[in-house]
């Protein structure tokens, strides 16, 4: 089944971001795309693929790092995984009556203890986690130099996914080493 993964809302994306720290990013100033998992072919269409590269390509762009086909400074490899997860939701509503009088301690008859009556309802939400990884190898050494992990629910609504693709990207690339050069001024 393909299905285009883009989180549902920026704000309920969890990034988690590693990289080298003796690797001076500023030197960087071309990368290529290595490609996507065979994973991820599996829950992309091709129409997907291209929006991700592109919105990367526009936060690599806005950091002076220019795309090329080949030999590029840094090779970007892109993998994307989802998992089928299910809430359960508990609402219990009740209502307490009665009472009794009886022989207690104490003289006479008083207050005693009464029946209630409660219900609850379960309710089962099944939803999307959705998981995308960026890698960055440096292209002389191959080796691993920066990654990005975002995970949140996938939306299930083309145009809101359409339009929060630029929004999601800018905030896994927003631990980049290099900020954007709008960002500098």
């Amino acid at each position: 089944m393909m299905v285009m993964i883009i989180m549902a809302a920026c704000s309920s994306v969890k990034i988690t971001t590693d990289y080298d720290k003796s690797v001076d990013f500023t030197q960087l100033k071309t990368f290529e795309y290595y490609g996507w998992t065979a994973e991820s072919d599996k829950i992309l269409n091709d129409l997907a693929k291209r929006r991700i590269e592109a919105a990367f390509g526009d936060e690599f762009e806005k950091r002076g790092i220019k795309y090329v086909e080949s030999d590029g400074d840094m090779v970007v490899a892109l993998h994307v995984m989802t998992q089928e997860k299910t809430q359960y939701n508990a609402t219990t509503t009740g209502m307490g009556y009665g009472g009794y009088y009886g022989y207690g301690p104490g003289w006479g008859w008083g207050p005693g203890m009464g029946m209630g009556m409660t219900s609850t309802t379960v309710n089962e939400y099944n939803y999307t986690v959705g998981t995308l990884v960026i890698d960055i190898f440096d292209k002389n050494d191959e080796k691993l130099i920066w990654e990005s992990i975002a995970t949140g629910t996938v939306d299930d609504n083309p145009q809101t996914r359409e339009k929060n693709l630029p929004k999601t990207i800018a905030k896994i690339m927003a631990p980049y080493p290099v900020v954007p050069i709008s960002d500098n001024n």
